[in-house]
């Protein structure tokens, strides 16, 4: 409760006591007589001046608080009014809290609204964002393929022109020949004249010979008898000295540093594109490798190791949207790969075919399987595509068919500052291959080439599915004895 008016509360009550006491009533003590004589008190007199006194004193008491309480009337009615325009304004202050409140209601249901926008502007914004990069992405992918055509159409443009060149040199020379062949006819023409004449006279003489080849007819048969059964005997000589050549050149070792020469002279440069894209932006790999043409004597094929391209049996497969191949030569000659097959002996072996009109313009040498791959306890290994070679010796695992142990520990003739590793390539003494090295101990022998998977290339190769068809193969890698991974 307010002091103010508890104060007034008190005064009201106090006021109201003084007010009501009947003071005419109260007994008026009086002090004890003195002792001497006393003054009797005459019959008819008024009060005393002691008691004037004190009726005087109480009715200027009363005055004094009559004025006082008119004065806290006055007071309680300015408090009063004081409390009113309080609670007024207590009520205006509360309408407008109510009004503040509803309007505060009214924004965060707008700002929910806003948040809603904001977020869809937002989504609406990454949308935005990821179309322009794959936008810029097939953009830049377009300039690159325009790039590689004008370098296409320049090489082609540049070919034509050295073509043409030649053709003016050979057109010269056509021009001179022409000469030369009418002054030859001009030539010839008398020694027709010349002949016409002559014939008149070998025809006397023709009847004389006719006679002499007559004997000489007779003779030559006989010769001719003779002449073939000589021809039956040197030829059945010459099939024995060929065969025999043959078997002493299969027997007969090629020495390493050969072997090597003409691995690097006819090596193949092979390269890998893929790409696809991921939630954190497009993905692109590229890899080069550098490798030989192999046949089985029917198909053509260039033999890689998985590693030497952008997939690996270590992680989990994924869908490539785009994946090219290429093989090219120092000559300028670049030629596309239609596919890249897995092959059955071993999930990590990969070959690329090449067609007759492919391995006449590559214009390397073909190696051959080898048939009898054990027929020298040495091999021939040649490191990283042509980075080192050596002489290595290789064992037969019974447990592991279709393999072979090689011994790194006895590498002699080492040419190179290599150790063998995935990917090398092994050769016989013959100048055969033998195989791949899957890891740094096995080597795959390479008897066949059936395929398990394929993966062809193209621009778009979505609708191939290769996320499986490469956790097929790390399936197959994964469950290979550890020996062998």
């Amino acid at each position: 409760m307010n002091k103010t008016l508890l104060l007034i509360i008190i005064d009201f009550l106090f006021l109201n006591l003084i007010a009501l006491t009947q003071w005419e009533k109260l007994e008026i003590s009086r002090p004890p007589a003195p002792i001497g004589p006393e003054v009797a008190a005459q019959p008819g007199e008024g009060p005393t001046p002691r008691e004037q006194d004190l009726v005087a004193a109480m009715k200027l008491s009363l005055t004094d608080e009559s004025a006082r309480r008119e004065s806290l009337a006055q007071q309680l009615a300015g408090a009063e009014e004081t409390i009113a325009e309080r609670e007024a304004r207590l009520a205006e202050t509360t309408a407008a809290l109510t009004e503040r409140e509803r309007k505060l209601s009214q924004l965060a249901t707008e700002k929910s609204k806003l948040d809603t926008a904001l977020a869809d502007t937002r989504q609406t914004a990454a949308m935005l964002s990821a179309q322009i990069q794959r936008q810029l992405a097939d953009a830049a992918r377009d300039a690159s393929l325009s790039k590689e055509q004008m370098d296409r159409l320049r090489r082609e443009l540049e070919a034509k022109q050295a073509e043409a060149e030649k053709q003016q040199v050979a057109i010269a020379q056509l021009e001179k020949q022409q000469a030369e062949a009418r002054q030859k006819i001009e030539g010839l023409s008398v020694a027709v004249q010349v002949a016409e004449q002559e014939k008149t006279l070998l025809k006397d003489t023709a009847e004389t010979f006719r006679q002499q080849a007559q004997a000489e007819r007779l003779e030559r048969a006989k010769v001719q008898e003779s002449n073939v059964q000589l021809a039956q005997g040197v030829g059945q000589l010459a099939e024995k000295s060929g065969e025999l050549t043959k078997e002493i050149r299969g027997n007969r070792p090629i020495n390493a540093n050969v072997l090597f020469n003409e691995f690097v002279a006819n090596r193949v440069a092979t390269t890998f594109t893929a790409a696809r894209k991921s939630f954190l932006g497009p993905i692109t790999r590229e890899s080069e490798a550098r490798t030989i043409l192999v046949t089985d004597g029917v198909k053509i094929y260039a033999l890689l190791h998985i590693s030497d391209t952008p997939f690996s049996l270590r992680e989990n497969g994924a869908d490539w949207e785009r994946f090219s191949i290429e093989f090219s030569r120092p000559s300028g000659y670049h030629s596309p790969v239609p596919r890249m097959d897995f092959l059955s002996l071993d999930p990590r072996v990969i070959v690329l075919p090449v067609d007759q009109v492919q391995a006449a313009a590559l214009g390397v040498k073909i190696y051959q399987t080898a048939l009898e791959p054990f027929k020298f306890p040495e091999a021939v290994l040649i490191n990283g595509g042509g980075t080192g070679y050596g002489e290595v010796a290789f064992k037969l695992d019974a447990a592991q068919p279709g393999y072979v142990r090689v011994d790194n520990r006895l590498m002699k003739r080492l040419f190179g500052d290599f150790a063998p590793t995935r990917g090398d390539l092994v050769f016989s003494k013959t100048g055969e291959l033998l195989g791949i090295m899957v890891n740094s101990d096995y080597c795959a022998m390479v008897t066949n080439f059936l395929p398990s998977r394929s993966l062809k290339t193209g621009d778009d190769i979505t609708g191939q599915e290769t996320g499986t068809s490469l956790d097929a193969m790390v399936t197959r890698y994964r469950s290979l004895p550890l020996k062998l991974q």
